[in-house]
């Protein structure tokens, strides 16, 4: 911090008796990103964050404002400079050059040699004589030396005795009005009387993939050949499959001992034969519970080799964490009292009504044991960790206290910043934001129901300016859970253009595989669930089928690479288009040196046509400026002028065109360079 006595916090009071300490006079509000919120901004480790807030004080006088920021627990602030803006609002930035929390405040006071240089120079230029205004200047020039020492200190004194010397105006005015010394003045603000805003607000710099990721589940048990049960090492032969398609997250759901007792059979029945599997969310049998391997899958030392193998291929592994226990889980024997019971002394299990499910047990989380359940719960996140697991999928963390997350989280990413925490939250909107409030790095959202033009513009643009500080979403367009009717029904086109809206809408997407690539759609009877659902047994998959969607989505995945503007969800726009059932919107970097316009025909069953109406503005064009889109899916080009142009999409071939934009150099803007 620059020399000086240490500013007051904003939020004063006074003592009894006391004049009010009007000394401080500039008044802060609007701090943005997060003012006055109770959670930490979301940005990536070298993002620049962006810090704006209004600066008032009464009268005229010259204000200077500074941005303060540092590591939260770091002993000194760093500092950058906020510059006005319009209407008293100021802007500065920082950069999070390193991975972890940090906090931010605003500083601002009034300059008071800035505000006697610009009334000394007006009553110049007027044509008054200004004697006694040097002399004020001298005394801030000699207060200015008193608050630094060595060289500047010396110099500064000069200064202070050549503007009060009683010589010739004229050379003592030049001197008073030099940039040399306005410079050097700058150099040792008086912050005396600074206010600073209070509390400081939050951010957290996460890893690149907690904004740009693209997931793909697959259930290791079916992951072999047809006749046996899959393991871990089929897993890792599986890997050049994930890779090729260009996913970078491979997410596996629980691999752990699965409970005996009240095992589901196929499709959630109540009643298992010999031979069922039962689900992998009924965590914990006598082989273990949250911290070892099903046996049939493998060793821990098979899944530390596959966090590396699959590392080696740039994809991370990400686990599934159910925090829930089956009757057979050791817990239930070790610790009984972290379950809930019944008055007939019976354990309460989970239910969904009308879905009933015996085989799992939930935790008490408020049970008089709360603090050791809650350091063991904590404690199954460290031990992956530990392993090299990185991102975690938390399986239904609406029905955990909000406070458990906010503690688990946050005390684990103070010591692994680098750690992904994805919320699996289908659940009411206010609280699916308070988990990403709480610090959950990205979260599961509605689009799986989003279908129409209208519903998924609205949602975009919530996603994007509401709530985007502290929630990022990830688009799956399926789910072990959920097979949503337009799947059931709509055919390859529906799957294409499904996959195509959760990519390039969201720059964190997943797809439940393989049954999204091969276009599995048959539901059980009545709902949006899969038949023959992998989550009650082992499935066996022909991952080399012809008509599988696995090329479309390894060209999303490289469009996705190899274009800034879809690596965010910021710098979206929406374009209007003639006809309902096309969808047009691009996304494009600040400097729209990279620009993406996709169009997408949301009916999968017929060919349609629109007019788009571009805004050309958001794409970074001229009104009359010629341009070239290539359509990155089919590969064509089209030459392109104006803001109304023709395009027509048919689901049987392809439902959706992704058009990178190129502005044109002048020797290409003529028709000739087309013939």
């Amino acid at each position: 911090m620059t020399a000086g006595a240490a500013p007051q916090e904003a939020n004063l009071t006074t003592r009894p008796g006391a004049l009010p300490d009007a000394c401080r006079r500039v008044g802060i509000s609007g701090v943005s990103p997060g003012a006055g919120r109770s959670y930490a901004v979301k940005r990536i480790v070298g993002d620049a964050v962006v810090v704006e807030a209004d600066l008032v004080a009464d009268g005229h006088d010259v204000l200077r404002g500074i941005v303060l920021y540092r590591r939260v627990g770091a002993p000194t602030w760093k500092e950058t400079a906020l510059e006005p803006l319009a209407n008293d609002r100021w802007r500065g930035s920082f950069i999070l050059d390193e991975l972890g929390a940090y906090e931010f405040t605003v500083e601002g006071w009034v300059d008071a040699f800035a505000t006697w240089r610009r009334g000394l120079s007006r009553k110049v230029d007027a044509g008054l004589d200004v004697p006694v205004e040097l002399l004020e200047g001298a005394r801030l020039v000699h207060a200015g030396a008193l608050r630094t020492t060595g060289d500047t200190a010396k110099e500064l004194a000069r200064w202070a005795a050549k503007l009060e010397n009683d010589g010739p105006a004229s050379p003592r005015i030049e001197l008073a009005r030099s940039d040399a010394l306005a410079e050097l003045m700058a150099t040792v603000p008086d912050r005396s009387r600074a206010t600073r805003y209070s509390p400081a607000n939050e951010v957290f710099a996460d890893p690149p993939r907690a904004r740009f990721s693209a997931w793909y589940e697959l259930f290791p048990r079916s992951a072999g050949p047809a006749e046996r049960h899959g393991t871990l090492a089929d897993v890792i032969l599986r890997l050049p499959y994930v890779a090729e398609m260009g996913f970078d997250i491979l997410y596996l759901p629980p691999i752990h001992p699965i409970g005996r007792a009240h095992r589901k059979g196929p499709d959630n029945s109540a009643t298992a034969g010999p031979d069922d599997l039962g689900s992998p969310w009924a965590i914990g049998g006598e082989e273990g519970g949250h911290k070892s391997v099903h046996p049939a899958l493998g060793t821990l030392q098979d899944l530390e080799r596959l966090v590396k193998e699959a590392r080696a291929l740039g994809i991370e592994l990400a686990m599934d964490v159910a925090l829930q226990a089956s009757p057979d889980h050791p817990y239930v024997k070790s610790n009984p009292e972290w379950f809930l019971t019944r008055p007939d002394g019976s354990i309460q299990y989970a239910e969904n009504p009308p879905k009933k499910y015996q085989d799992i047990y939930p935790f008490d989380f408020e049970c008089e044991q709360w603090v050791a359940l809650w350091e063991e719960l904590r404690s199954i996140f460290l031990f992956w960790i530990e392993r090299g697991v990185t991102v975690f999928r938390v399986d239904n963390p609406h029905t955990k206290p909000i406070s458990f997350w906010r503690w688990c989280i946050g005390t684990i990413k103070t010591i692994h910043p680098q750690i992904v925490f994805l919320a699996e939250a289908f659940t009411r909107p206010k609280l699916t934001y308070a988990l990403g409030k709480a610090g959950f790095t990205q979260s599961y959202t509605y689009f799986t129901w989003r279908t129409t033009k209208t519903d998924l513009t609205a949602y975009m643009r919530e996603l994007t300016t509401e709530v985007a500080d502290f929630f990022r979403p990830n688009f799956w367009p399926n789910t072990p859970d959920i097979l949503p009717e337009h799947l059931q029904t709509g055919g390859r086109g529906a799957f294409v253009a499904r996959a195509a809206l959760a990519a390039l809408l969201s720059s964190n997407w997943g797809v439940y595989g393989p049954v999204f690539e091969l276009m599995e759609s048959v539901p059980r009877p009545g709902a949006e669930e899969y038949a023959g659902s992998e989550k009650y047994a082992r499935r066996s998959w022909d991952w080399e089928r012809e008509d599988s969607l696995r090329h479309v989505l390894a060209r999303l995945n490289r469009i996705r690479r190899e274009h800034p503007a879809l690596q965010t969800n910021q710098g979206l726009g929406f374009h209007t288009t003639s006809n309902d059932l096309v969808l047009a919107f691009s996304k494009g970097t600040a400097l729209r040196d990279d620009v993406v316009l996709c169009v997408v025909n949301l009916d999968p069953h017929h060919k349609h046509s629109a007019w788009v109406d571009l805004d050309l503005p958001e794409l970074g064009l001229g009104p009359d400026e010629p341009f070239q889109v290539h359509d990155a899916m089919s590969d064509a080009r089209y030459a392109w002028r104006g803001p109304r142009n023709f395009v027509e999409l048919d689901p049987a071939v392809m439902p959706v065109s992704v058009f990178i934009i190129r502005r044109l150099a002048r020797s290409e803007q003529s028709f000739e360079y087309y013939l």
